[in-house]
């Protein structure tokens, strides 16, 4: 998929046989999934990436971007012009069924999420997802309350895990993550607990901050949430 300035940006579609909706999925991290041209992907552990068939077997439709020109994507998200990036995959996630579309970050995809919501086009997104958010400043120079919660318009749900050990994500801001969505129409929080740790990083994808583990436990909490939209 071809970007205003240029950049290449190679998107990862998975879908069930009939979809019932879309979600525009924001990975963490640098951003970069490393889609190969055969479409298999270099870096599959984020939460968004591995959990595609879960949301498939639920009846909603998965678009994962990959970083722009398999650029390092921190310190960006926030942007206005990445905004406008995901503006065009909202509308891209429209073109393929007739179902709400959704947007869900993970950790510091959540920044590109919540960036998105707050520049949806009215009607164009059934409302937001954050998930372990980043929400106190690190090596990335930007959390989610940079990227203008104020201005979200769409029901929004905040998932923490109370489990989670990630210093730039900590569960206990997801309330205040929720109190800065002030025109949302409903800001709810959904704490889980769990998960495995099999990695050294505690903000790694397979830990707590990564629901690895409970992954099929999160994800039933967070379609329920979307089935109850009015979107």
């Amino acid at each position: 998929m071809p970007r205003p300035n240029g950049a290449d940006q190679r998107i990862l579609l998975s879908m069930p046989a009939h979809a019932r909706g879309m979600i525009v999925m924001l990975p963490g991290g640098a951003g970069d999934i490393g889609i190969e041209h055969d479409k298999t992907l270099r870096h599959g552990d984020n939460f968004v990436v591995r959990t595609r068939a879960l949301w498939n077997a639920r009846g909603y439709g998965v678009l994962i971007p990959d970083a722009l020109g398999s650029d390092n994507m921190r310190g960006r998200r926030s942007s206005p012009g990445y905004a406008r990036v995901i503006t065009d995959l909202v509308a891209l996630a429209h073109r393929q069924g007739t179902g709400p579309v959704f947007l869900l970050g993970t950790s510091q995809g959540s920044i590109a999420a919540m960036n998105a919501a707050a520049h949806a086009a009215p009607g164009s997104v059934a409302g937001v997802v954050l998930t372990e958010s980043v929400s106190v400043m690190g090596g990335s120079h930007e959390t989610v309350f940079d990227a203008d919660p104020s201005g979200v318009r769409v029901p929004a749900l905040v998932v923490a895990n109370s489990d989670d050990a990630c210093k730039v994500a900590p569960p206990a801001n997801a309330a205040r993550i929720a109190g800065a969505m002030k025109q949302s129409p409903a800001a709810q929080v959904i704490v889980v607990s769990g998960g495995v740790t099999r990695s050294d990083n505690p903000c790694g994808s397979l830990t707590p901050h990564g629901y690895y583990g409970i992954e099929d436990k999160v994800v039933g909490a967070i379609v329920r949430w979307m089935d109850a939209q009015p979107g």
